[in-house]
């Protein structure tokens, strides 16, 4: 990889307590800090000029930029919303822009945010993609009537919640505002509002309001959940698949902080009632990942059985303690304890959690697949690559915290000191080539989207790109507060 002469000096002036000249230890502080703002300014010129297509982007590109991928290959009239597509590259310019207050970082970021726009769709929310061509394969029904197609608004894997997050920043910050994107964001977050159950409850998508359904909590199904109680659009119903309560829950945080509408602090509380409600009862007192209108887990897809799992279980638990925070309401802590120490006693021998937990046995559940078919199992030897049967556990964190709650006490956002970010910017700027790009090596390991890559083949991340500038930009902040 070629390397621009400046490279090595920048990465000099980050260590410690090292001045390319002599002078105060705050010269020393402020040339590390311009070290890092040229870096900065480098990476998002190639990132803006050289990788931005309609303002948007994918998730992964070649290192010619001749192939694009999200889910799947994408065209050059195609830009992806989920994340690391378009929102969290726009997020990163907007930290970018907060760390150094340059108006190119915002105005980037708003370039990305009018290319959401366009793909905003009539129902209010967004897909997982954008395409710019009227004839083109991913297009849908598009708010601005220039798509065709498809209408559903999915909150899955945070497509809208993160293209949200990006327009009621971007508009929070504009100085004039932009009529149209603040429009967008308010269409969105009414959309939004209309998709949320009686219960509190969300589902994975919508077209329009959601039917009004009974309020009930949560129980065990009577039926032999293997061949039983299938629905075909699951979708529509109660769901808390990948993360779902915690990003939707920030994006209402965010809509109550930038507007200042008791509507969304409200409808976040609903929120942490559902939660409530869908903690299943003893022996297993967590939660499902998809849930039907008698509140009994059901199917979504072949490989996700009506199952206690480990995963969404953690991310109710720190949603309902984000609740209590924003609330003040200690109702939002009374179901955690039952809940982590179920979750405590479940864990694998390996410390992991199993995504799925059989009803009422508590036995790890997993899958065989079979061409196409998909069998349960309780036997994890042989399992499809493409899914994630075992989960961390933050189980420990998540006791901290809630202690810390229930003794009246505040959690605090874990940060980096300034010697931290400095040993991590240094390896961020010794890595950024010659065209201001940090050049990926792929050697095996998960991508989103599952990219067709080759062992060894070198090609350019927005997951890597946004990182590395959120972290460039903490430490021009940090320095500065030092």
């Amino acid at each position: 990889m070629r390397r621009s002469p400046w490279i090595p000096m920048l990465a000099a002036l980050i260590t410690a307590g090292v001045a390319s000249a002599p002078g105060s230890a705050q010269d020393a502080q402020e040339e590390r800090a311009e070290a890092a703002r040229r870096a900065l300014r480098n990476a998002a010129t190639f990132y803006r000029t050289r990788v931005a297509s309609h303002g948007g982007y994918v998730y992964y590109y070649s290192e010619d930029l001749r192939q694009r991928w999200g889910e799947g290959e994408a065209t050059a009239d195609q830009i992806w919303v989920q994340p690391p597509g378009t929102p969290t590259v726009g997020l990163a310019y907007l930290r970018a822009y907060s760390a150094t207050a340059n108006r190119y970082y915002l105005d980037t970021a708003k370039e990305a945010a009018d290319a959401l726009m366009h793909g905003q769709l009539r129902s209010g929310g967004w897909t997982n993609s954008v395409d710019f061509d009227p004839q083109g394969a991913r297009v849908a029904q598009y708010r601005n009537g220039k798509g065709r197609g498809r209408n559903t608004s999915s909150l899955d894997d945070g497509i809208t919640q993160s293209a949200l997050q990006l327009l009621m920043r971007v508009d929070e910050a504009l100085e004039p505002k932009d009529a149209r994107i603040h429009q967008a964001a308010q269409v969105a977050l009414d959309a939004l509002l209309q998709a949320q159950y009686a219960n509190g409850a969300f589902p994975q998508g919508w077209t329009g309001a959601v039917p009004r359904q009974p309020v009930v909590p949560a129980s065990y199904p009577t039926y032999d959940w293997r061949t039983e109680g299938r629905v075909k659009n699951y979708w529509d119903m109660y769901t808390l698949n990948d993360g779902l309560a915690g990003t939707v829950f920030e994006t209402l945080k965010t809509a109550a902080e930038v507007y200042k509408d008791g509507r969304y602090k409200a409808a976040a509380a609903r929120l942490g009632d559902f939660l409530i409600l869908a903690q299943m009862p003893e022996p297993q007192p967590a939660w499902a990942q998809q849930y039907g209108y008698s509140m009994h887990p059901i199917w979504a897809r072949r490989f996700e059985p009506p199952a206690i799992t480990g995963w969404e279980s953690q991310d109710a638990i720190e949603t309902l303690m984000k609740v209590h925070e924003l609330t003040g309401d200690r109702k939002y802590l009374e179901p955690i304890p039952r809940a982590l120490a179920y979750l405590r006693r479940s864990r694998l021998p390996d410390g992991r959690m199993a995504r799925y937990y059989e009803l009422k046995t508590n036995r790890p559940l997993y899958m065989t697949r079979t061409g196409g078919e998909y069998t349960p199992t309780y036997d994890d030897a042989n399992l499809p690559d493409h899914y994630g049967w075992k989960q961390p556990s933050r189980l420990d964190r998540l006791e901290a915290d809630y202690n810390t709650l229930n003794g009246g006490g505040r959690r605090r956002s874990p940060s980096k000191s300034v010697p931290e970010l400095e040993r991590e910017v240094r390896k961020i700027i010794s890595g950024l080539d010659a065209e201001g790009r940090w050049v990926s090596t792929y050697s095996g390991q998960r991508l989103t989207g599952q990219p067709k890559l080759k062992m060894g083949e070198r090609f350019i991340g927005s997951d890597v790109f946004s990182r590395n500038v959120e972290l460039l930009a903490d430490y021009i902040i940090a320095a500065r507060r030092r």
